[in-house]
């Protein structure tokens, strides 16, 4: 008889601030993320501390009351991990450990161990061991007083626990040699770009878990690693792709975040290569998700910084199928209406018009909802862009509807 497995999840509590720049109801959005990134990494969230403050505690980030009551129920309740929604200090993680007499992580170390968890090729652990050293570096003085009570788990995966040993000097050598690597990896991938050809390149982009890979598998025919967890997708997934007659390469990239590392940002750079030297973008955006309008100027922002907020944009609003609007009582005076009552109708006559009504489509990925009005707003994206390349070839790719009829 099969034994059952028995998963042992980490527990945790979740600490964030409330400040000038970040309201109460934004850092409760910021630490329901927090919580789904803990439950992907492993560990289940017991409880969360919030503290008003005009800014963070340089030495412990909040203020010493809350670190009594935080100190207390760590002690209380035998949690393993505490983590913070903001970035530490060197200082402050140092301070915090010694305290708290557990295990302390920031967002970024937990987003990291996240990416050290699924990492699959050598290239994906590659980048992530150099955003890790990166991340470790200036905390290797922090890290000596407390090594004695490192046991693995949610952020000690990857060199951390290999590398326990390790000095500056030895960090900074592996560091110069990881970036090596990447460099030789970086020039064998835009050979393997090179060689593609002249095909119109098409690239998903969006935040993380909005459907990007079971996109792909639905319209490449493709089998990406698809799971309702954050970051499923490191490694970027390229297939050719066929509408009609008409080819082009489509590729799945790792979704974006909100507080996104700036280690990541550059150890990932030829993974956003892609991104870069697509032609045309097809941004998901999951509607059913109640802060998408953030999820999306998070994405604008990060192809800005990647110099890539100019290419030609198809806006995909994915899972129609979980969307519901609040309900909403007119005859209730206190609440005021907004767009969180709105149908994807009322949606449709918003900003999402002035997208254009050639850039945006409605859709289910899962479902196939209104597929064949994405299929054909990605056909004639692509032959556009095809046909100002090669104009000889416009004969052979007519119009959607058009090859429809030709079919019939």
């Amino acid at each position: 008889m099969i034994e059952k497995e028995e998963i042992i999840y980490e527990k945790a509590i979740l600490v964030g601030i409330i400040t000038q720049q970040q309201s109460e109801e934004k850092l409760q959005e910021y630490l329901d993320e927090l919580e789904f990134l803990t439950q992907t990494a492993g560990g289940e969230v017991i409880k969360r501390f919030t503290q008003k403050m005009d800014k963070p505690n340089p030495k412990t980030f909040v203020g010493t009351g809350k670190l009594e009551e935080i100190e207390l129920y760590i002690t209380e309740n035998k949690i393993d991990t505490v983590i913070f929604d903001d970035e530490l200090s060197p200082a402050q993680q140092k301070n915090l450990a010694r305290q708290l007499d557990c295990k302390v992580l920031d967002r970024t170390n937990l987003i990291l161990d996240i990416f050290a968890q699924r990492a699959q090729t050598s290239y994906a652990r590659t980048q992530v061991e150099l955003a890790q050293f990166q991340y470790l570096l200036p905390r290797l003085t922090g890290m000596w007083t407390h090594l004695e009570r490192q046991r693995g788990g949610i952020g000690m995966r990857g060199p951390g626990e290999t590398e326990i040993e390790t000095d500056r000097r030895i960090v900074r050598d592996r560091i110069a040699l990881l970036k090596e690597k990447i460099r030789t990896i970086d020039k064998q991938m835009a050979v393997q770009r090179s060689n593609r050809g002249a095909m119109v390149r098409v690239a998903l982009v969006g935040y993380t878990n909005v459907g990007k890979s079971t996109l792909m598998n639905a319209l490449g025919k493709s089998e990406a690693f698809v799971e309702n967890k954050l970051f499923a997708t490191l490694d970027t997934t390229v297939r050719k792709v066929v509408i009609k007659n008409l080819p082009f390469l489509l590729s799945d990239t790792v979704g974006f975040i909100r507080k996104l590392p700036t280690q990541l940002v550059e150890s990932f750079k030829s993974t956003l290569d892609e991104v870069r030297e697509a032609d045309l973008l097809l941004h998901i955006v999951d509607l059913s998700h109640s802060e998408f309008e953030d999820h999306i100027e998070s994405v604008n922002q990060i192809l800005k910084d990647i110099k890539s907020d100019n290419k030609p944009t198809i806006m995909i609003f994915n899972k129609i199928d979980a969307y519901k609007a609040e309900n909403f009582d007119e005859e209730d005076l206190m609440i005021e209406r907004t767009s969180k009552h709105y149908s994807i109708n009322e949606w449709k006559k918003t900003w999402m018009s002035k997208v254009g009504e050639n850039n945006s489509v409605f859709i289910s990925a899962t479902e196939k909802k209104n597929f064949e009005e994405l299929r054909q707003k990605v056909y004639e994206a692509v032959r556009k862009i095809h046909i100002s390349r090669f104009p000889y070839n416009n004969f052979l790719y007519p119009e959607y509807n058009e090859n429809n009829a030709n079919e019939e």
